[in-house]
C-alpha cells in the first residue's frame, strides 16, 4: 500500500510561546500536515502545554510529539494529558513516544538512565497502559515497571479508540516495539550514543535503513500495509549544487557524499530534485510522512504544496 505524502515541521528550538505560536500558525498557511515538538531539557518549550498552545491557535494542522521520552512521565499521568490535548484539539493529536535516549538530559535532571533493553522493555509496558487509559472502563496491568488497579482513566480521547501512535527509533529492538504497536513509525538514527555526533551517521545511510526496513516488515507481518513510516530529516537545505552541499558535509558525519545524496535523513539540492528524493524514499523504503526542521520551512513550502496528498 503507497501512503500519500504528509510533511511537518519540527519546532523544537524555540523557547518563546509567542513565537511558537505564530510559527505553527505560518506552518498552516503553507500548507504542512503537522507540526511537531521534541521532549529535551534544553532551549525550547514544554512539549505538551506548547501543542496545547498551537491547538488552540490553528484550525487545521496536526500537533505532535516527536517524541515523548517516557523515562520523564508515569503514563498514568501523561495518558490524561494527551486525552486532554487531543479533545482540545478535536483529534489533531499523534502521539509519538520513545525510550528516551539523550544523556545530558537525564545528567542534568539527576535521573537514572537504564541501559536500553530496560528503557525499552518499560517502554512496552507503558505503551500498554496509555492504550489502556484510553478504552472505555476500568482496567488492571501488572508488570514489571507499572501497576495498575481498577483505573477507569478520564477524559478519553476524542480520536478512537486512541490517538494515531507513532514510536520512533534506529536499533531493532525499539523499531519490532513500533512494529506491533505503533500506527506510526519514525525510523531515525540509531542514537544509543546518547548525542548526535559523526558517529550516527553510518546508522542512517541507505544499507542501514534497508536493515531497519527489514526489521519492521518482519516484525509487523499483515499490518504492515497499514503503518505509515515517518523519516526525519536532519539536514534540509535549498540548493543549486547538492553535490557540492553533500560533499562538503560527508566527511563530519563518516559517510560518503553518495551516501549523503540518498540516505532519508539528507534532503539537499533544487525543489524538483528534493521531489525526486522523497519519491524515491517512498518507492524503496515506504518513507511518505517527512519532517524536517523549523529553519528549512519556508524554503521547502513549494516541495509541501507540490507533492501533499499524493
Amino acid at each position: 500500500m503507497t501512503h500519500p505524502f504528509k510533511f511537518s515541521v519540527s519546532l523544537g528550538p524555540i523557547d518563546d510561546p509567542a513565537r511558537l505560536v505564530k510559527m505553527a500558525k505560518r506552518a498552516e498557511e503553507l500548507g504542512y500536515h503537522g507540526i511537531s515538538l521534541p521532549d529535551h531539557l534544553d532551549a525550547q518549550c514544554g512539549p505538551l502545554v506548547g501543542l496545547a498552545a498551537v491547538a488552540a491557535n490553528t484550525t487545521r494542522i496536526a500537533v505532535t510529539n516527536l517524541v515523548l521520552a517516557n523515562d520523564y512521565r508515569h503514563p498514568v499521568v501523561l495518558a490524561k494529558e494527551l486525552a486532554t490535548l487531543d479533545l482540545l484539539s478535536e483529534g489533531r493529536l499523534e502521539f509519538g513516544i520513545g525510550a528516551g535516549w539523550q544523556t545530558t538530559d537525564y545528567e542534568r535532571a539527576g535521573m537514572v538512565k537504564d541501559r536500553a533493553g530496560v528503557r525499552i522493555a518499560r517502554l512496552a509496558e507503558a505503551i500498554t497502559v496509555l492504550k489502556g487509559c484510553f478504552t472505555d472502563g476500568p482496567f488492571d496491568f501488572h508488570g514489571d515497571h507499572y501497576t495498575v488497579e481498577g483505573l477507569d482513566s478520564t477524559p478519553k480521547p476524542h480520536r478512537r479508540p486512541h490517538p494515531k501512535l507513532i514510536v520512533a527509533g534506529g536499533g531493532p529492538k525499539v523499531l519490532s516495539l513500533a512494529a506491533r504497536e505503533a500506527d506510526i513509525i519514525g525510523v531515525n538514527f540509531d542514537l544509543k550514543a546518547g548525542a548526535i555526533g559523526a558517529e550516527v551517521g553510518p546508522t542512517g545511510t541507505t544499507a542501514a535503513t534497508d536493515a531497519k526496513l527489514e526489521v519492521i516488515r518482519s516484525v509487523a507481518g499483515a499490518r504492515f500495509d497499514t503503518i505509515e513510516l515517518q523519516t526525519r530529516v536532519h539536514l534540509a537545505s535549498l540548493t543549486d549544487d547538492r553535490a557540492a552541499l553533500a560533499a562538503a558535509m560527508a566527511p563530519g558525519f563518516m559517510i560518503s557524499a553518495e551516501d549523503a545524496l540518498t540516505m532519508p535523513h539528507v534532503l539537499v539540492g533544487t525543489i524538483d530534485e528534493m521531489a525526486d528524493s522523497v519519491r524515491s524514499w517512498r518507492e524503496r523504503w515506504g518513507f511518505s510522512y517527512i519532517t524536517w526542521s523549523a529553519d528549512a520551512m519556508e524554503d521547502l513550502a513549494p516541495l509541501v504544496e507540490r507533492l501533499s496528498g499524493t
